[in-house]
């Protein structure tokens, strides 16, 4: 029992030390308020340090990222200025020293927190409407609230009841996960509010591949100079600092005392080796990759916990948050530094027998795939990180291209495009990309780098097959699905999507047997039985099982709307198409992607031209290489003009929409099929093209007219009897019946004009916000003129 007079003076200095904190914005100040938190955490002990952790922790948390009173309450307030955006507006890279210093996983702050939460000093409420968004919601019904701690590792033992507030549902941290919780959460706040300052995706002309393929650095909306020191992008240093002490990338075998049983495992913050990395990959998972995901968790881990998502209706096609693309990067990349560590581990341990994979020696041997996915995150840990990010990462790019708004900035996507390719070879990762941060985080001289993970850089070989293998859908599905998204953004900027389509193609071509695998897994995967005869497709034929099922468990509840210019059919994610011969074919797509190229660039011309069109014809090489066979042949340099814009207007178009030929259907073209345009209302769009259709099929407009007869007209016979003489109501009645007889006539008239030419009801155009805000002002001067005259009235 600590004497009275230690606890008043700790509170005492606690609570000036919070108020000095929340008084720190210059950088003279904020190192004069670092040096004083290390005096404070130096002169007390851990049971000290009490108050420390509920009054100046949290202080130091707000000025940190930035969160004032206003962002406090709502989370889509920015954040102001922290210290975080302080250092690297400063560029002072003392500055940036001293606060990494304080903030260090070695640190004497990092230090204190392990002590406090080894004796369970101090646990924080952390606000619901900071969450990941799928956790919101689910938090929100108390059924699936007394579920989320058993269902998601990263919430076990953190679900409490409010005994307060009642029914209401509370997550409970300690001092590191409350930290690392707001840690994870930043760059989300930032993201989602640096749309206002995103550039125009026509401004970025000049937008090249080298500008962002090999980049790491600050993602602050505030900061946009390429020229920024990465000494002082803070948070980049303190990622990388985190990830390396909490995370291990090798000799995973030598922690695995940790979970050596299913029965035994716990998730209790213990301070172990494994919790912690566990933890830390997990926060940073959900809240980056999941996030605003409607289909959060595996299909079949969501069946046997009896959880459902209905959040499609509330979450459904909105793309991840943007400008996440450089730390997720970074995040990818060390995490597939394990793979490169565990790779001759996992060829000499493991082995695949009849769809089960097998970890010899393992809590996890003889489980089924699906099973693998949803056992405990220690048995997934066996071997690498990577199956711990597959299904989440996956589902990230591939929202982003689905979903990306035709109006945004073309860098989150280059990023995320990024993000893919790096992932897709690991086996180019080389740890002299990690040797900037290396020297900025180990002052101790500690490094990552070891015999197991030097010799990187050297291409594909056999040796990844089995990484190839377990990722499939990255080198087929999801190339499919980025081709779909060439074609829809190719007249925003051709150079761009050249360059990125024949950087995917550059990936798949880089070696013979990468491409000799995946075609041979496609073909397997096509085949009924196991083809009798061809020894590797037999040995290939057991993993179709695991790539069926990932198919439909990576891109569950993902289509394409009839108004986001998608050309594929509506049930795409249930096959695999990359070799297909059929129209909707890699081969046939990617073609038809480079002849509208080689026309955009040739209606753009200027001094690129002959480059551009020399990255066309490397496209084409590479997919004849891809394919083996020969592609189109280059394209006239000098077109005439009206030949170049009618190859233009008919090179790309849908074959089917619907039930009917796009041929019949002339209303759905590039106006009704478009993409959602930032100047429509979207739900307006949905409505009127849905209306639209409607019409068309009541009036049968989408019918041509089936014959050129004209139609015989039906007579009224004309009574003899004159003596029969009515009054005027019966003459006016007479009348209108005329004229609605003239007016019936004329709309079938009409009518059979708009079936013989073609013409459709098309209502998108009242969907436009300039149609739709006249109509509200109009609307708004009727009510005002009415409610002054009955005021005047009065």
């Amino acid at each position: 029992m600590l004497p009275h007079s230690y606890t008043v003076d700790s509170l005492s200095q606690s609570q000036d030390l919070a108020y000095t904190i929340l008084s720190s914005s210059t950088p003279s100040q904020i190192s004069s308020t670092c040096a004083s938190i290390h005096s404070f955490l130096h002169s007390h002990t851990p049971d000290q340090l009490r108050h420390f952790f509920s009054l100046t922790f949290p202080a130091l948390i707000r000025k940190l990222f930035g969160f004032d009173d206003a962002t406090a309450t709502s989370p889509s307030q920015p954040p102001s200025n922290g210290w975080i955006d302080t250092v690297l507006l400063s560029d002072d890279p003392n500055l940036a020293s001293t606060v990494f210093s304080l903030l260090s996983p070695n640190g004497t702050l990092f230090h204190s927190i392990s002590s406090v939460d080894r004796q369970s000093l101090v646990k924080y409420v952390f606000p619901i409407e900071r969450l990941p968004e799928w956790t919101r919601f689910m938090i929100s019904s108390e059924a699936h609230a007394r579920v989320l701690a058993d269902f998601c590792p990263l919430f076990k033992g953190k679900v409490n009841e409010d005994s307060i507030k009642g029914s209401l549902y509370q997550i409970q941290l300690s001092v590191f996960e409350y930290y690392m919780f707001w840690f994870a959460y930043y760059p989300i706040c930032r993201g989602n509010n640096e749309n206002s300052g995103s550039v125009s995706i026509k401004k970025l002309k000049k937008f090249k591949l080298e500008n962002w393929a090999y980049s790491i650095r600050g993602f602050s909306s505030n900061v946009r100079k390429s020229e920024q020191n990465l000494e002082c992008n803070l948070y980049l240093r303190l990622l990388y600092a985190y990830l390396k002490v909490f995370v291990p990338i090798h000799d995973l075998s030598a922690h695995q005392m940790y979970c050596s049983s299913l029965l035994h495992y716990s998730n209790v913050n213990d301070g172990s080796i494994i919790t912690r990395a566990e933890f830390l990959v997990n926060t940073l998972v959900h809240y980056w990759l999941v996030d605003n995901d409607f289909s959060p968790f595996p299909v079949n881990m969501c069946k046997s916990f009896g959880v459902s998502f209905p959040l499609c209706s509330v979450l459904g096609e909105t793309p991840p948050t943007a400008g996440l693309g450089e730390v997720v990067k970074l995040f990818v990349k060390y995490l597939n530094l394990s793979t490169i560590a565990g790779n001759d581990v996992n060829e000499s341990n493991s082995e695949w027998k009849g769809g089960n994979w097998r970890v010899l020696g393992s809590p996890i041997e003889g489980l089924k795939s699906r099973e693998v996915l949803a056992v405990t995150p220690c048995a997934r840990l066996v071997g690498s990180w990577n199956v711990w990010i597959q299904r989440p990462l996956y589902r990230f790019i591939l929202r982003t291209f689905l979903f990306c708004p035709v109006a945004s900035s073309m860098k989150n996507v280059s990023q995320v495009f990024s993000v893919w390719v790096t992932y897709m070879e690991p086996w180019m990762i080389s740890l002299d990309g990690f040797s900037e941060l290396d020297a900025l985080v180990d002052s101790s001289g500690k490094n990552v780098r070891n015999e197991e993970t030097e010799s990187q850089g050297c291409g594909y070989s056999s040796s990844w097959e089995g990484y190839v293998l377990s990722n499939y859908l990255y080198y087929s599905s999801l190339i499919m699905h980025f081709i779909g998204f060439a074609h829809k953004f190719l007249h925003t900027d051709p150079e761009v999507m050249v360059q990125m389509v024949l950087k995917a193609m550059n990936i798949l071509t880089s070696s013979k047997e990468l491409i000799d695998l995946i075609r041979n897994v496609y073909t397997a995967f096509h085949s009924k039985q196991a083809v009798s005869g061809k020894p590797m497709l037999q040995s290939l034929y057991r993993y179709v099982p695991l790539i069926q099922e990932q198919l439909q468990d990576w891109e569950d509840g993902l289509c394409e709307s009839d108004a986001d210019g998608s050309f594929l059919h509506e049930n795409w994610n249930k096959d695999l198409r990359l070799f297909s011969d059929g129209e909707d074919g890699g081969q046939q797509l990617l073609q038809l992607f480079i002849l509208r190229a080689e026309a955009e660039l040739q209606a753009i011309s200027g001094d690129s031209l002959a480059q551009n069109l020399e990255s066309v014809d490397s496209l084409k090489a590479q997919v004849s290489c891809l394919f083996g066979g020969h592609t189109l042949k280059p394209f006239s340099v000098s077109p005439e003009v009206g030949q170049r814009q009618q190859s233009r207007d008919d090179i790309f178009k849908p074959k089917k929409v619907g039930n009917h030929a796009l041929g019949e259907i002339k209303y759905k073209g590039d106006w009704m099929k478009r993409p959602v345009s930032d100047d429509e209302v979207a739900w307006l769009v949905k409505l009127l093209i849905w209306l639209s259709n409607w019409l068309n099929e009541s009036l049968r407009l989408n019918q041509a007219e089936s014959s050129g007869v004209a139609p015989k007209w039906s007579y009224v016979e004309v009574s003899n009897d004159v003596g029969n003489v009515y009054g005027p109501m019966d003459t006016m009645k007479a009348v209108l019946g005329a004229i609605g007889g003239w007016l019936f006539m004329l709309a079938a008239e009409v009518l059979g004009l708009m079936r013989k030419h073609g013409v459709r009801v098309n209502l998108r155009m009242l969907a436009s916000k300039k149609v739709v805000m006249v109509l509200l002002i109009f609307i708004l001067f009727c009510v005002l003129k009415r409610t002054f005259g009955m005021l005047q009235n009065m």
